[in-house]
């Protein structure tokens, strides 16, 4: 079972510090969005503008007027918030991220250099250092019949105790088009999905998930 630190590169986001305190990062996603507003009112006032009540923007960040953005959210240096995208709130968008066309955001972290550029959905997950879903990729984060969400490894089982729990996915992971990362997914460092994947569990770093669920290592 991975925990924060193994999967995530927390100089990364203006939420490390905040994430170095839960050994499981879903831990986190509780009081994300007092988290939030904790660090928007403590940015430097002369490289961030508060935009709208709680949405702090860096001044080098790109937004399309056609963008919503509800707050609380925190749209770092060098990030582009493209035509349509929708931020849900309780969401940091770090630096040199991309979050594009019809993108729906909401209770999530996304760390420096993420990109979610084409249809996607992120919600209550957390994506990695350099982490990029591709056209149409979503992380699926209430189960059908609305129990509570468990994260599964070929070790533990581990019931989160959270009706609404997307994915944790790790720093430098490539998701393919139009795969679904089912309610708890965690995929490590490093790894690749193939596109329409359905993928459930845990995907151990430095693998690739090919179609029908099979995994094998990265060749060095």
């Amino acid at each position: 079972m991975y925990q924060t630190k193994e999967l995530f590169d927390l100089d990364k986001t203006l939420a490390g510090e905040y994430l170095s305190g839960f050994s499981y990062a879903w831990e986190a996603l509780g009081g994300l969005k007092s988290e939030i507003v904790r660090i928007g009112e403590r940015l430097d006032k002369t490289e961030y503008t508060e935009i709208s009540p709680q949405v702090w923007a860096h001044t080098s960040a790109k937004i399309a007027r056609t963008a919503c953005i509800n707050p609380p959210c925190i749209i770092d240096a060098g990030a582009e918030i493209r035509h349509c995208a929708f931020i849900r709130g309780s969401v940091l968008v770090g630096k040199n991220c991309v979050v594009g066309n019809s993108t729906e955001v909401k209770n999530a972290v996304l760390c420096d250099g993420v990109q979610v550029p084409h249809y996607n959905y992120v919600g209550d997950s957390i994506l990695g250092y350099k982490a990029h879903l591709g056209a149409g990729a979503v992380t699926s984060n209430v189960k059908s019949d609305k129990t509570p969400v468990a994260v599964r490894s070929d070790e533990e089982t581990t019931d989160t105790g959270l009706k609404k729990l997307g994915a944790l996915v790790g720093d430098n992971v490539e998701v393919g088009c139009n795969s679904v990362l089912n309610p708890g997914t965690v995929i490590g460092r490093n790894s690749t999905v193939y596109p329409l994947s359905c993928v459930r569990g845990t995907v151990k770093e430095n693998s690739i998930y090919k179609t029908g669920g099979i995994t094998v290592e990265k060749r060095k």
